[in-house]
């Protein structure tokens, strides 16, 4: 079975908490596309989630991560390392147990760390709110 075939996609099923979910909503709020997030708890990885995410431009980049960076702040979870913030094609935040990637779609096709990372399990997020069973919202 090929690589891609093993991998699993989660859409719905499981449900986004803590840290990670403030990340992809902040992420949502700036209208940020083709999100998913790569579960790398059982993989050898360096940290549990990517988050991956595309903005159209630069502008929509910076955005993207501004608004993650400032959701964080406010629940008092600082990036160890930003990089490629200045040139805006590809944004990493290390938050540790994830790592956040905000991508121009040039940059995300040419990297392609779905396909890199391909025996994680897929955890597709949708951009449409779904409301649980107490009525809140949920990435």
């Amino acid at each position: 079975m090929a690589k891609t075939e093993k991998r699993r996609t989660t859409t719905g099923r499981k449900r986004l908490t803590g840290d990670i979910a403030k990340a992809v909503r902040a992420a949502l709020d700036k209208k940020a596309q083709d999100v998913v997030v790569l579960d790398l708890r059982h993989t050898p990885a360096f940290t549990d989630f990517f988050l991956l995410c595309s903005g159209q431009n630069a502008r929509q980049v910076h955005a993207i991560a501004d608004a993650v960076e400032e959701a964080l702040k406010a629940a008092k979870v600082r990036p160890a390392h930003i990089e490629g913030y200045d040139r805006a094609e590809w944004v990493l935040m290390d938050y540790f147990t994830f790592i956040v990637h905000i991508f121009t779609p040039q940059t995300r096709a040419f990297y392609s760390l779905e396909r890199l990372w391909g025996d994680a399990e897929r955890i597709e997020v949708s951009d449409e709110p779904k409301a649980d069973a107490g009525g809140a919202a949920r990435p």
